[in-house]
């Protein structure tokens, strides 16, 4: 089994790299260049290895960095992972959100009679589904909401915005900047998707002291360390699958 998991910024690989790391007193592992930019830790756990991206900021970013991991090594699975706002009260600040869907929540269109997402105006998805018992082992094993996570290329920062969104999105978890990005690039390699967010803030007005980003990184770390036993495991009963089918590809070039 092995793992792309692609974060926005270092703080947050950090976090992640901590969660996968077997024993605290371990020395971090260094980062090796891929291409250009883009750099990686790897990681590795009995039946797992993982490779830890920081891709930048927003969804050109996540999705340019995970693509370019992604043409240059073979994975079983991507993963979205960071911190993010959630929605009140369902994901208090320093809880986990994952995914059950992957929304491009700004991706589309405002009309006179409101926002009309991508997909129902005929240019595409809006949504990535992850896989659902992936996805229901991950939040049970770390104790995470399981809902949708929206992306959007603008932080939220107002009652009336986040009014808005959570009037067209009810189930929604948590908004983020990257996860939409990463899984457009997992899409176009026939890869599953996961996305996994810790809570820093309430998604709603702008108040920075309100913050509890060391609270968020740490949940990651945590999160991270149940989520290793749960990802080598399902690659364990899909890694043939997936091996059978990359070879085929392979096949075919």
């Amino acid at each position: 089994m092995r793992a792309l998991v692609v974060t926005a910024v270092t703080a947050e690989a950090d976090s992640v790299v901590a969660g996968l790391t077997p024993h605290p007193d371990t020395p971090a592992p260094e980062p090796r260049t891929l291409t250009g930019r883009y750099a990686a830790v790897r990681c590795d756990l009995p039946g797992l290895a993982v490779d830890v991206l920081v891709g930048g900021v927003g969804p050109a970013a996540a999705a340019a960095g995970a693509a370019t991991a992604l043409a240059l090594a073979d994975y079983t699975l991507v993963v979205s992972a960071g911190i993010g706002g959630g929605f009140q009260p369902a994901a208090p600040v320093g809880s986990l959100v994952v995914a059950d869907a992957i929304v491009a929540a700004d991706l589309g269109a405002r009309t006179d009679e409101g926002f009309v997402g991508v997909h129902a105006l005929g240019f595409g998805t809006d949504v990535h589904l992850p896989p659902a018992g992936l996805a229901a082992r991950a939040a049970e094993a770390t104790g995470a909401l399981l809902a949708p996570v929206l992306t959007v290329s603008t932080v939220t920062g107002t009652a009336a915005r986040a009014a808005e969104l959570a009037a067209l999105h009810p189930l929604a978890g948590a908004e983020a900047m990257e996860g939409f990005g990463v899984a457009e690039a997992a899409a176009a390699h026939g890869l599953p998707v996961l996305e996994i967010r810790a809570v820093s803030n309430p998604v709603g007005p702008r108040d920075r002291d309100a913050w509890r980003i060391g609270d968020a990184l740490a949940a990651l770390t945590a999160g991270f360390r149940a989520l290793g036993p749960v990802l080598a495991n399902w690659g364990e009963r899909h890694g043939e699958r997936h091996g059978e089918r990359h070879g085929e590809r392979h096949a075919d070039r």
